[in-house]
């Protein structure tokens, strides 16, 4: 019977552990000065050499030799998963009391431990505090935050980290010279990213897929990309680039072009994430489609929540569109923003009299619109109800916004200098105005915005709030 590769090459001793280099060397540190603790845990993603490590370890301790049929009276393993009850750890508890039967220590290697019961939990801690002499217990599991404080504390903990691709890329690599497979690099890079970090899933998908060879030149990206029904890179170019511009026709067409190559809705939201967030310097603008895009496997429909999610993003990039479009496509309203002159330098003024009436200070020129701005139809509930169903992103930072008309003007108090910055931006202050523009206050408004909440209207408020520096007029009926 053919053996699976995973098994095949799995490591047989701490050197051949693969990015775990942070574990192995503490631990072949500690072997060498016999120094051995009654308990160890050892916790991070699968398939990533816990089991391994743990059955290695157990055979250092003892002085014996490993191999993937080695089997010790002394050296027991236990799936926490099938073996989970207060009985199995009360069992477990009385028969290690009993010394070994040849080796130095009698070692328990409990696999998956967060699946321990309650009760069975406070039956292990028990031994856990009072370990016999010729005890050793390694602990391994998945979900490091179920297990309860009290037993962490009583072993030495050690996390694994999931493998870098490029650790991944080249294991591949060496097991497909040793077993003979011709595969070329880039179908290697899909098979490691695919693989998640995970050294055992990449080399059980370079096992399921040695057989796809096509062509005499070895396996392609392209023969992975069919086999494993995944997105080209090519179409997943074109996604994103559909995405930046908020092209919500090409969205529409490149996922019903790409699902209907049998691409699921799941596998596509994968790779747009990975893709996405590789990326992540030079589209920044896309970080909100992640928190939606990993959703999308939740979902009970994952195709209508990923289309959802993705033409989310051409409501918010569309406008942002428009600001740069050229001379040939409709004009963007304009928002007139006050010019500050520079500051004078100060010279040395004369003490004026009392008597002396004092010239005010001068106003911040601004250019006058050039038709007069009817601001009757100034609505903010309208403005905010327009971006609370067009632009989700904007409408968080407005909704904790008030506004006014003041003369000829629109002052929009931010409530915070947070907010002020983001309204200023160069993403959100042209959609503003373009809300202001579509709820009727017209195309040519002056909008002023200030990082500070309203000052109250009623005049012994604001002497209240003034004594007591600063505060918001609220109105209770």
């Amino acid at each position: 019977m053919t053996v699976a590769l995973y098994r095949k090459y799995r490591s047989k001793s701490l050197d051949e552990i693969v990015g775990q280099s942070h574990v192995t060397d503490v631990l072949r540190r500690a072997l060498a000065a016999d120094k051995i603790a009654h308990a160890y845990l050892l916790t991070g993603p699968r398939g990533v050499g816990k089991t391994s490590i743990a059955r290695i370890l157990a055979h250092e301790i003892n002085g014996l030799e490993y191999s993937d049929d080695s089997e010790h009276l002394d050296i027991i393993e236990i799936d926490a998963a099938s073996n989970n009850g207060v009985d199995d750890v009360r069992e477990l508890r009385e028969k290690a009391l009993v010394a070994p039967s040849s080796a130095k220590k009698k070692i328990y290697i409990i696999d998956e431990v967060h699946m321990l019961s309650k009760a069975a939990f406070n039956a292990l801690l028990k031994i856990l505090e009072e370990p016999p002499e010729h005890i050793v217990f390694i602990l391994a599991t998945t979900d490091f935050d179920k297990l309860p404080d009290t037993i962490v504390s009583r072993t030495q903990r050690y996390h694994f980290h999931t493998i870098s691709r490029e650790a991944v890329v080249a294991h591949l690599a060496h097991i497909a010279k040793q077993e003979h497979i011709t595969i070329k690099p880039e179908a290697l890079e899909i098979i490691a990213e695919r693989g998640g970090g995970s050294l055992r899933d990449s080399i059980s998908l370079l096992d399921q897929l040695q057989h796809t060879r096509t062509m005499q030149s070895g396996i392609s990206s392209q023969d992975i990309e069919q086999a494993l029904g995944l997105m080209s890179a090519n179409e997943c170019e074109q996604l994103i680039a559909a995405l930046q511009s908020g092209d919500a026709k090409a969205i529409i067409t490149h996922v019903a072009a790409i699902q209907q190559r049998g691409v699921s809705a799941t596998t596509l939201a994968s790779q747009l994430t990975s893709a996405i967030t590789a990326q992540l310097i030079d589209t920044p603008e896309l970080v909100g489609l992640l928190e939606g895009l990993m959703d999308v496997p939740k979902s009970s429909h994952p195709s209508t929540k990923l289309l959802v999610t993705l033409l989310s993003q051409a409501t918010i990039a569309a406008p942002v569109k428009t600001v740069a479009q050229t001379a040939h496509a409709p004009a963007m309203p304009t928002i007139t923003a006050p010019v500050v002159a520079p500051a004078p330098k100060p010279t040395p003024a004369k003490k004026a009299k009392a008597s002396e009436p004092q010239p005010e200070p001068a106003k911040e020129p601004r250019p006058a619109p050039a038709t007069p701005t009817d601001l009757s139809k100034f609505d903010w509930n309208a403005v905010l109800s327009y971006a609370k169903e067009h632009h989700t992103a904007l409408n968080a930072i407005l909704s904790k916004c008030t506004a006014e008309v003041r003369g000829d003007k629109v002052v929009v108090y931010a409530g915070r200098k947070f907010n002020k910055t983001k309204l200023d931006s160069a993403k959100y202050r042209p959609i503003l105005g373009q809300i202001i523009a579509e709820t009727g206050a017209g195309s040519d408004v002056y909008l002023e915005i200030i990082g500070e909440t309203a000052p109250p209207k009623d005049a012994q408020a604001a002497k209240i709030a003034a004594m007591m520096g600063g505060g918001e007029e609220v109105n209770v009926e």
